[in-house]
């Protein structure tokens, strides 16, 4: 702006234009365009102006823009779907404006009800205890999944004692649904007790994201029991260490406690990795070990 009123300045005080315009770098074109502009709108005509095209090809006529906002406002419970298919029984012979473009009409002239956004909860975990003694901290997870010889999936549900890193329980479910849950931390608790707190992560049905401080059903039962909740931060899975190792640990946890309900034998990628695991074998190389005898059912 500065540099347009100097080179305007100069040219009322009767230099030359071609002098002028090669001392601050312009086309003769781009000269005589300021020179023009000043002498027509005054110094305001040298401030910067908006490179808005003119017309756009592809804009929507303002006759149907017009009768778009008019048929909204005598059906306000009509969406642009109904109210392009009325456009096109009362003139079939127009160009009909896409779905998304009636939208955006109604849309700019405030005729879109918008619904009430859903807060999220989004988890940030809790303060964790160690407690040193059986029963005041219990760890509860899933260990994954894994698919069946039947194409199904397994999910092992597994709760361990904290201070004893007892296996208290390990289930197969045939999914993660809290129904499922309900029955194995009900047998857990008439087994050994309520302890005074559980240690889960954020996923379902230890958490919910739509609920009240992520609250489940399966997590307000224990509340109503008097037990404690104890949540882990999202992507921090050391924090619930000691439930994380104890499969590593143990290579005989699933061998032993593991009671797959609802299928007929596992998937040979599982039995081969449980084989090899088990027995403390390669796959590659054959066992002199021998195998125990099975055990005689009793009579």
């Amino acid at each position: 702006m500065d540099e347009r009123l100097r080179f305007v300045a100069r040219l009322l005080e009767g230099e030359k234009m071609a002098v002028l315009c090669r001392e601050f770098d312009i086309s003769r074109k781009t000269g005589y365009k300021l020179f023009a502009r000043y002498k027509d709108c005054g110094v305001e005509g040298l401030s910067d102006r908006s490179r808005r095209p003119y017309r756009h090809a592809n804009r929507l006529p303002f006759q149907i823009e017009t009768l778009i906002v008019q048929l909204k406002k005598e059906h306000p419970s009509w969406g642009a779907p109904k109210i392009r298919e009325k456009l096109r029984r009362l003139h079939s012979e127009i160009q009909l404006p896409a779905i998304s473009t009636v939208h955006a009409v109604l849309d700019r002239h405030d005729l879109v009800t918008r619904g009430r956004r859903t807060v999220r909860y989004h988890a940030e975990g809790t303060g964790l205890s160690t407690p040193t003694r059986p029963n005041d901290l219990w760890c509860a997870d899933y260990k994954g999944e894994f698919m069946l010889a039947d194409r199904r999936y397994c999910y092992p549900l597994t709760i361990t004692d904290f201070a004893s890193r007892y296996l208290l329980c390990c289930d197969a479910l045939a999914t993660t649904k809290e129904m499922y849950a309900f029955t194995v931390f009900e047998r857990a608790f008439k087994d050994f007790g309520l302890p005074l707190a559980i240690r889960t992560d954020n996923g379902t049905p230890f958490a919910s994201n739509s609920a009240f401080f992520g609250l489940s059903k399966l997590s307000v039962w224990w509340l109503r029991l008097g037990i404690a909740i104890e949540r882990i931060k999202p992507g921090n899975p050391q924090q619930n260490g000691r439930h994380e190792r104890m499969l590593t640990l143990n290579p005989f946890i699933f061998e032993r406690t593991l009671s797959v309900r609802s299928a007929s034998c596992l998937s040979r990628r599982w039995t081969a990795g449980r084989t090899s695991c088990v027995r403390g074998t390669s796959p590659r190389r054959p066992s002199n070990r021998k195998r125990a005898a099975p055990r005689q059912g009793r009579s």
